[in-house]
């Protein structure tokens, strides 16, 4: 397990500079034997030196690149590829590790209404993203490229709305996409609203 500061959610690509020891020894256990471990958000406490607080839904991040480097660093690049949640946290020596089981998304209900609630969260997101541009704060371009498929375009808008941490582990800990679509919607909505106001203001 890899606790970190962000949010990493399936699909998305995250690319890791690995200096701490341990973590040096989970790379090299990975590539030696299943190129795969797990990244929780860490709510309190830092990346580096233990002691941190965790949280228990996390996402599987499978390493597609990686280069040691001559002092012993690892330069790895992932990607999410599935949710899990913690059962039980075990010895972090010689670096974390947990007892974790898939959590995918549910199938949705066949009345679930998916491609509405991801056809106005699209829109949403360029608005908000378009509205950050205007007031110079950093963010994706509006014309990024997203999915059609709403399951997965739920974890793409997640990842780029300008959402922090805590928010984005709600996204990612949602019971079920029409779940995590309407939180979207409505946190897209207030982005957009926030972002307008201060934009007329000056």
């Amino acid at each position: 397990m890899f606790p970190l500061g962000g949010v990493l959610f399936p699909s998305l690509a995250l690319p890791l500079h690995v200096f701490e020891p341990r973590y040096r020894a989970m790379v090299q256990h990975c590539i030696d034997t299943e190129p795969e471990f797990g990244v929780v958000l860490i709510t309190r406490g830092s990346e580096v030196g233990g002691g941190d607080v965790r949280e228990g839904v996390g996402t599987v991040a499978r390493i597609v690149e990686a280069a040691e480097l001559g002092d012993g660093r690892w330069a790895i690049g992932t990607v999410g590829t599935r949710r899990i949640r913690v059962s039980s946290w075990l010895a972090d020596d010689p670096y974390p590790q947990a007892e974790v089981e898939d959590w995918p998304d549910p199938e949705p209900a066949p009345d679930a209404p998916l491609a509405e609630l991801y056809g106005r969260a699209v829109p949403l997101l360029r608005r908000v993203l378009a509205l950050r541009s205007e007031l110079d704060e950093p963010s994706a371009p509006a014309t990024i490229e997203v999915t059609d498929d709403p399951a997965l375009g739920s974890h793409q808008l997640a990842a780029v709305g300008p959402f922090g941490p805590a928010d984005q582990q709600a996204l990612l800990a949602a019971v079920s996409v029409e779940a995590r679509l309407r939180s979207l919607v409505e946190m897209l909505s207030a982005e957009a609203d926030f972002a307008a106001q201060r934009l007329a203001m000056g």
